[in-house]
């Protein structure tokens, strides 16, 4: 396997920029994904290590070699795309050995390559049907086994998932980390899908306007995003963002005036923050907590009830907050559409972020982290 550098990578179409000053290491054996909001650059940065798109500015290294010069076909890479791009009138077999076949690989070599990665994805008892005659799970597999009897150093998903119904992701999302287990490995990932993210990266790189937002373990961007879209963008369902205003601020905590009137303080770091202040207060739906246990408490009016089975999502109406918060409590709790609720936050659970979005740094520290 191989690692992969990216130094100072730019792409432009004509003189409009796609991805600017991306710097990025990839170690051996990772699995990083790509992640962000559709338009970018995630798709383009990818096809940039591929050799697809020619890199404007910038180095890019795969295992300590200069690749920017040279043709996909010697860069060692093997990309599985969003199609699963599968000739109909070719078995199973024909299609995964068909690029070796143009390598002009000896066909020994060949039946080996194809029997082994056949099994690894549980296509052997499938060799010899035509891909009208699978799922779209299967064949998802098919396009996966092509590119690895072709033994990549480093392997490519563009978007892989996306033509698949949900139940079929769930599954392939459990295979590819099997893979990538089995493997150990580089792999690189596009999604704009942050559960796929969170579920299989080592490594998420989160993408914003071409740029990189953050970098870093998915429970380390989900708990100590750097700022509001990065926060906005990691977990499901969404942060919520509620507007609230400076009252005092050190350096070990900051006391803010909440919606309704009363204060709350936040042990974040606000040597940045001054009395006055318009701030941002984010909590996530499933870090709301039980009026009696709460460090601030809400009473809302439930304006929409959406019931999960293990869990209630309540979109709440707060006064003093102009769109409804989204609230998670247990499923087995009896609640209506126009039912007042009382809940409350934690003050350890909130963030805090600045008027251009960046984050006021947590003094917490998550067990599930640092315990």
């Amino acid at each position: 396997m191989a690692s992969v550098t990216l130094r100072n990578i730019c792409k432009s179409f004509d003189d409009v920029p796609i991805t600017r000053g991306i710097d990025l290491d990839i170690a051996d054996g990772e699995f990083v994904v790509f992640v962000g909001p559709s338009g970018c650059g995630k798709s383009t940065l990818l096809r940039l290590i591929a050799g697809l798109e020619d890199i404007t500015d910038g180095e890019l290294q795969i295992d300590g070699e200069r690749v920017n010069e040279l043709p996909p076909m010697d860069r060692s890479v093997g990309m599985v795309f969003q199609s699963y791009a599968l000739y109909p009138h070719m078995n199973v077999a024909e299609n995964m050995a068909f690029g070796l076949k143009l390598a002009k690989v000896e066909k020994s070599e060949i039946n080996r390559r194809v029997n082994s990665v056949a099994k690894i994805l549980q296509l052997d008892q499938m060799l010899d049907r035509k891909p009208k005659d699978l799922s779209g799970g299967q064949r998802q597999r098919v396009a996966i086994g092509r590119t690895m009897v072709r033994e990549p150093k480093v392997f490519l998903f563009d978007e892989p998932l996306s033509n698949l119904d949900a139940f079929l992701r769930v599954q392939m999302r459990i295979e590819i980390s099997r893979l990538h287990q089995r493997l150990q490995a580089t792999m690189i990932y596009v999604t704009h899908d942050q559960v796929e993210a969170m579920t299989l990266a080592d490594k998420i790189v989160v993408l914003n306007a071409g740029r990189i937002a953050q970098v870093g373990p998915p429970l380390e961007l989900y708990h100590y995003p750097n700022n509001q879209f990065v926060a906005g963008f990691i977990g499901s369902p969404q942060m919520n963002f509620l507007p609230v205003q400076a009252v005092s601020a050190s350096s070990d905590s900051v006391e803010v005036s909440m919606p309704g009137g009363s204060s709350l303080r936040l042990p974040v770091d606000g040597s940045q923050v001054s009395p006055g202040d318009a701030l941002t207060l984010g909590i996530r739906p499933e870090h709301f907590v039980d009026a009696e246990q709460a460090d601030f408490v809400f009473n809302g009016e439930i304006a929409v009830a959406e019931r999960l089975g293990d869990h209630n999502l309540l979109h709440l109406n707060f006064e003093g907050v102009d769109d409804m918060v989204a609230v998670a409590s247990d499923g087995n709790r009896r609640v209506a559409v126009g039912q007042t609720y009382a809940t409350g936050l934690l003050a350890n659970k909130c963030h805090l972020f600045r008027a251009d979005g960046s984050a006021c740094a947590r003094h917490y520290r998550e067990p599930a982290l640092f315990g």
